[in-house]
């Protein structure tokens, strides 16, 4: 089930796109993202996932990654922190535009977070991947890249919404992750997501072995 009774129409539109493609151009026309998003919805995975992640990267150097950036919330936060190391990536040129205009990021990559990713193994101290698992977007195998991407004993930070978690395997990937040695649990728990929509997802910390 992906709705609920007050969600947010553009942001219905989202979890039912049908491809990548019609998902993109909900994206390209979304001009009130940020007011609809924040204010309407209430959105906060932006706020959980970098506050978890924080709590254990104490290295400001670090290079993190924000997978699927969009307009650069996530980023903000961890700028405004110090954390001036960031990546951006996101699906989306209209999403990366405007978190260009930010002058938060030490670049920006338009990338398809399902698809195999243009970075070295062992690149990122840290992930943050905050809103984007999610109905219609990235589905749980995008976190085998992940974990490839990060270095040795760095972390993945990242947000599921309930209805993404519950229709696909996070649970099965997540355990396969730990059972291969690749990764550990540090935090997982039920977390605030769409607050005005009544909204919770999977908050989740690992760190990679």
């Amino acid at each position: 089930m992906k709705t609920s009774k007050n969600m947010i129409p553009t942001i219905f539109k989202t979890l039912h796109a049908s491809d990548l493609v019609e998902l993109e151009n909900i994206y390209e026309d979304w001009d009130d993202y940020e007011n609809d998003v924040i204010q309407l919805a209430g959105y906060v995975g932006h706020i959980v996932s970098t506050e978890m992640i924080l709590k254990y990267l104490k290295n400001t150097k670090s290079k993190i990654l924000d997978a699927g950036c969009g307009t650069g919330l996530a980023g903000d936060i961890l700028y405004k922190n110090d954390y001036k190391n960031i990546i951006g990536a996101d699906f989306s040129q209209k999403m990366l535009d405007r978190a260009l205009k930010k002058n938060i990021y030490q670049s920006l990559s338009l990338c398809d977070l399902t698809q195999k990713l243009d970075f070295e193994d062992n690149f990122f101290d840290a992930i943050v991947c905050a809103g984007t698992f999610t109905c219609g977007h990235v589905g749980p195998e995008a976190l085998y890249e992940m974990v490839r991407i990060t270095k040795k004993e760095g972390y993945i930070s990242f947000t599921v919404r309930k209805q993404e978690w519950e229709a696909s395997p996070y649970e099965k990937i997540i355990k396969d992750l730990e059972n291969s040695m690749l990764w550990s649990k540090i935090e997982h728990h039920t977390s605030d997501y769409n607050t005005q929509e009544g909204i919770s997802c999977q908050l989740c910390l690992y760190q990679v072995i």
